[in-house]
């Protein structure tokens, strides 16, 4: 589809929900073939958590949270500047602010978001979305309206996904198993709707691991590790070890324990990777990514369990707890459908095949390098032996070569040292 592997600067969030998500994109897109550079965030975390441990109001601290944000961004914009990217994609909370934006708009480098939230719960996206180039998100009507026609945004549908190089079933020691099994297990944090609906599982060999849990005496029994975050890693562990793994989607509201949203989450289809089994709340999006099931109306080709109220819940905890062949049947169903459709370099193929078929002269064309023919043929030799060595093609650009020089950590030859140098002439006489 591209001419030459695209460079792209991926911004990562100081953390939440769309880190690990970031660091799966960075991986799929490496596997379709593109350079990437990752800007990692979270290593600045420490520094604005800092902040917060300040004794001052609270005028000043968003003061401060503000300035940090926009050194952040500077950071970004500076990196920018070195790497050259055709795209700067950010994960949603990555810390871009508005005049980053315009910066990068300006220096005609293609910027876009995925905003792999629910748009009534974070509201920012009113601000930063008509700032990007294009803006996906996981949610279609009306907030594809909203942006397209009030935000006058390039917006476009996009579901999540999983990594099936990192999510998949995990063979665990005796030791492992005896700790994590369980009949019916939950993995997250503790929504209001969560908290509220777990009261009616008790009775189950049930375990809740995650962090949020805390101050509710019913379910304190029941919360693992003392509610400490889990890892992406552990949490295959739970999820391979557990008959029923409970996927219910989060909601803030306690009133409503199964919402009927839209968005499908990430847990949907990190289980469907892993081959295990899944109770999922009904989604209005999800019959577009699975084949769905329930006990009222039951399909052979099910790919989902899925229920609709407490009651329903109830109803297959009990049912599939009986019947282990079609927990096994329905996984290996999803697991194929995943395979097949829903992982993250089917997600980042269809990112970047949208921005070309949107952005006129995408990429733009670079010129390679050209050797003139009165350089000696050792020096020759010699830069064709630095390419293979840093797994560049003959006809690689100048600066992607000189940006992988630079990430060497041995002893610089005269022939290497003499090309940084030039790229530092080349920059102060284009200055």
């Amino acid at each position: 589809m591209f001419d030459r592997p695209l460079k792209i600067l991926l911004v990562l969030p100081l953390y939440g929900g769309s880190l690990p998500i970031g660091y799966y994109c960075a991986n799929a897109l490496k596997e379709l073939g593109h350079q990437v550079e990752i800007f990692e965030a979270p290593e600045f975390l420490q520094a604005h958590t800092a902040l917060r441990s300040l004794n001052i109001g609270q005028d000043k601290l968003n003061s401060l949270e503000q300035s940090f944000v926009q050194l952040l961004s500077q950071a970004i914009y500076a990196e920018a500047e070195e790497y050259k990217p055709d795209i700067v994609l950010a994960m949603a909370q990555a810390p871009l602010n508005k005049i980053l934006l315009k910066k990068l708009k300006q220096d005609n480098i293609v910027t876009a978001m995925w905003f792999v939230e629910d748009y009534q719960v974070f509201p920012y996206w009113q601000i930063y979305a008509p700032l990007y180039d294009y803006f996906f998100v996981i949610q279609k009507e009306p907030f594809l309206l909203l942006l397209q026609n009030e935000k006058q945004t390039k917006a476009f549908y996009l579901p999540l996904a999983a990594d099936p190089n990192f999510h998949k079933k995990q063979e665990l020691t005796s030791d492992e198993e005896k700790f994590y099994q369980a009949d019916l297990a939950f993995m997250g944090a503790g929504y209001p709707n969560r908290r509220m609906a777990f009261r009616t599982l008790l009775k189950y060999n049930f375990k809740i691991w995650g962090s949020d849990w805390d101050g509710d005496e019913l379910l304190a029994h029941y919360v693992q590790k003392n509610g400490q975050r889990i890892s992406p890693e552990e949490s295959l562990k739970i999820y391979s070890a557990t008959k029923i793994n409970l996927n219910l989607h989060s909601n803030v509201h306690a009133d409503k324990l199964v919402s009927h949203g839209d968005f499908v989450n990430p847990r949907t289809f990190e289980l469907a990777s892993m081959g295990v089994f899944q109770l999922v709340d009904k989604r209005e999006l999800m019959d577009e990514q699975f084949i769905c099931s329930t006990l009222k109306n039951p399909r052979d080709d099910a790919e989902l369990a899925v229920f609709e109220s407490m009651e329903e819940l109830q109803e297959n905890i009990i049912f599939y707890l009986k019947h282990p062949e079609l927990r096994d049947k329905i996984a290996a169903n999803a697991q194929k459908r995943a395979a097949k459709e829903h992982s993250y370099v089917h997600r980042m193929e269809t990112l970047l095949t949208h921005i070309k078929e949107n952005t006129p002269d995408f990429p733009k064309k670079i010129q390679s390098i050209e050797w003139d023919e009165k350089i000696n043929p050792e020096t020759r030799q010699e830069i064709s032996a630095l390419l293979k060595e840093l797994n560049l093609a003959p006809d690689v650009n100048f600066e992607t070569g000189i940006q992988a020089l630079r990430k060497k950590n041995t002893v610089l030859t005269p022939t290497e040292t003499a090309l940084l140098f030039l790229s530092e002439w080349k920059k102060f006489y284009n200055a």
